[in-house]
This record gives structure tokens, C-alpha cells and sequence, in this order.
């Protein structure tokens, strides 16, 4: 008995269940579709995630955020933090003297909150700093929450290892961040558009596509946190000429070919010059930073034809002191390849 499923995902593939041996038909849409560890996974997650950066000033960490109200001591002055508006008396403590500490230090019990939404009780500064230490170094890139998506969101999801097909309802943001964070490497997701989000001024927008999302979150970054390392930030050339790269993600079209830049090592020198080395090899290139129609963007050249894949007029999506975003949008077909370096 042969029944077709139709669902906006990026394969074809022909199921065959245990006892019925019913076949199952998946559509292709190559457009559509993604996994946990495509950029729109990354920026989705981001936009649904509880905000864990803005109260920075107390914790100094966007692993979690501190759940209000809360009693911090700095510089022997006590200061009860309700909302976030306090957070600027924290921080004029701070400031006010040049000779003093400038620790903020919590009246225990407190309670965290993690980008996941999960709470916990932390009872002693030993404690926190325990966590801490579990949360590792920050990579720069924090929550995008001057936007939100209207739910609920309808998404077909397939999983290619239990050759399952199945739609869920998102209805909040913890549970779309939780889902995302939860996807395996076989499973594959196509959000049910259209839908509709929030831009930073508060209006209503429809969004029809993937291209659609991402370009929204993109150019929204830079108005939802002005530390956010975002493209037009005037110091990448800095960021890019300190230190060595490499590739740690690349996406032609739908395709991820990282893998074939493995070893390769990039240094970007200040007077536009690079130079690539892997092993025996080396290859010399140059790059520019320039803007284009509202856009910062690095071209990157190089001699030969072995980088040739990502030698485009790149868009500087963000950036932080160790991780560069680069995006390039086909004038063409319309195609979008991804490229990320990271610093040795």
C-alpha cells in the first residue's frame, strides 16, 4: 500500500516500514530544508534563546543570566537589582572610584537562568564559580532579542536514521531553542512558511522563506546589540590581521565541504596581502574590506586555483575576536554559500 508524504525537505528517499512495507516519498526542496549545524539553526537559535549578555555587569558571562530581583555588593555599597534599568547603577559603582576592586559580589542564595531556560540555585560563590568554569569562554556572539517570532510555527521535521517523518508545533521560545538544540546530526527540518516576526521597531513582517529569515535576523543584529561584533563594525581589519585562521565551516550552495580545507591556515596581513600554508604549501593572496550598497564586505583572492571555491566579494555578517561570518549571495542563480573562519 504505497501512501506519499509531501513535506518541504531537502531529499528524496523511498521508506520501507518493518511490517507493511509501506514506501514513503520525502520531497526535495533544497531551499527550504536544514540541519542543527546550518547558519539559520545558529541565528534561530539565537533569536529564541533567554537572553543571558544584557546583565553582563553582574555575572560577566553570556553562559546564563542572574533572575531578578538581586542583592550585589560593590565597593561596600549594597544595591538591590530589580530590573534591568539597575544595571546602570551597578555599573556607576563601578565607575566611581579608579582605586577600589570594582567586584560585584552576590548575597547568596541566587538564581541563575541558562540560555536553555532551565533554572538553578546557586547557594555559594564557590558554587558560580564552578559553573563558570563549566561554561567555558564566551564565543562572542549573544542573543538577538530586540526581534521575535510569532508563534506558533508549524515545522516538518525527518529524521534519516529511524526514516521517520513527523510535524511539530512550536509555541514559545523555549521550546523552538530547546527543539533546535536537540536536533541530531541525521535529522532535517523545513519551517511551514509563511510566518510572521517583529522587526526591532516593533512592526509586524511576513516571511515566506528561508532566505527570507535569515536575511531578517542578519540585518538585525547590529540593532539588537551594538557589542555584537556585526559587520559594519570598523575594527574587523584588526580582528582579521591578528593571528592565524582556519576554515571551520563552508557551504557551497547546499552542499558542506569543509572537510576539503582541513589543514589549510590563513594569515591576513595589514597591507591587503595573505598567505595560505598547509603542510609544503604555500599560496599567496590578497583581500580588501570594502562597502557595498550598505554592506562591509572582505574579497578575498588567491594565486591558483585550489581556494578558488571561496575566492568572492564576501558579506561580513559578524565577527568577533576569534570568529569571522562571511556570507555570499549569488547574483546569478540566487545561490548562498557560507564561510567561517576561526583563529587558531
Amino acid at each position: 500500500m504505497k501512501t506519499s508524504f509531501y513535506i518541504l525537505l531537502g531529499f528524496v528517499f523511498l521508506l520501507l516500514t518493518s511490517c507493511q512495507k509501506e514506501e514513503e516519498t520525502i520531497i526535495q526542496d533544497n531551499t527550504q530544508s536544514f540541519a542543527k549545524t546550518s547558519p539559520i539553526a545558529s541565528l534561530l537559535a539565537r533569536t529564541s534563546q533567554n537572553p543571558t549578555s544584557i546583565d553582563n555587569i553582574l555575572d560577566n558571562s553570556s553562559c546564563f543570566s542572574v533572575v531578578l530581583p538581586v542583592t550585589v555588593i560593590v565597593n561596600s555599597q549594597e544595591i538591590v537589582v530589580t530590573n534591568q534599568n539597575d544595571y546602570q547603577i551597578v555599573q556607576d559603582a563601578i565607575n566611581e572610584f579608579s582605586n577600589d576592586d570594582d567586584i560585584v559580589n552576590f548575597i547568596y542564595p541566587i538564581t541563575i537562568q541558562f540560555q536553555n531556560f532551565q533554572t538553578l540555585v546557586v547557594q555559594t560563590p564557590d558554587q558560580l564559580d564552578d559553573i563558570l568554569d563549566d561554561c567555558g569562554d564566551d564565543d562572542g556572539f549573544d542573543e538577538i532579542d530586540c526581534i521575535s517570532l510569532v508563534y506558533p510555527i508549524v515545522i516538518n521535521v525527518y529524521d534519516s536514521n529511524n526514516q521517520i517523518a513527523d510535524t511539530v508545533t512550536i509555541t514559545s521560545n523555549s521550546m523552538f531553542f530547546n527543539f533546535l538544540a536537540n536536533l541530531s546530526s541525521a535529522t532535517f527540518v523545513a519551517i511551514s512558511y509563511p510566518i510572521s516576526a517583529v522587526n526591532s521597531n516593533g512592526q509586524t513582517i511576513t516571511i515566506n522563506s528561508n532566505s527570507q529569515l535569515e536575511d531578517f535576523i542578519e540585518d538585525s543584529i547590529d540593532d539588537c546589540d551594538d557589542n555584537s561584533g556585526g559587520g559594519s563594525n570598523p575594527d574587523f581589519s584588526e580582528v582579521l590581521t591578528s593571528g592565524t585562521w582556519y576554515i571551520s565551516y563552508f557551504q557551497e550552495d547546499d552542499d558542506i565541504e569543509t572537510d576539503y580545507f582541513a589543514g589549510y591556515n590563513f594569515t591576513f596581513s595589514n597591507n591587503g596581502t595573505s598567505i595560505t600554508v598547509k603542510n609544503s604549501t604555500t599560496i599567496n593572496g590578497t583581500w580588501e574590506q570594502y562597502l557595498d550598497s550598505g554592506y562591509n564586505k572582505l574579497e578575498l583572492e588567491f594565486n591558483g586555483n585550489v581556494l578558488d571555491e571561496i575566492e568572492e566579494d564576501w558579506r561580513i555578517i559578524e565577527f568577533s575576536t576569534t570568529v569571522i561570518k562571511l556570507k555570499h549571495v549569488s547574483g546569478g542563480d540566487g545561490s548562498i554559500d557560507y564561510l567561517t573562519f576561526t583563529k587558531n
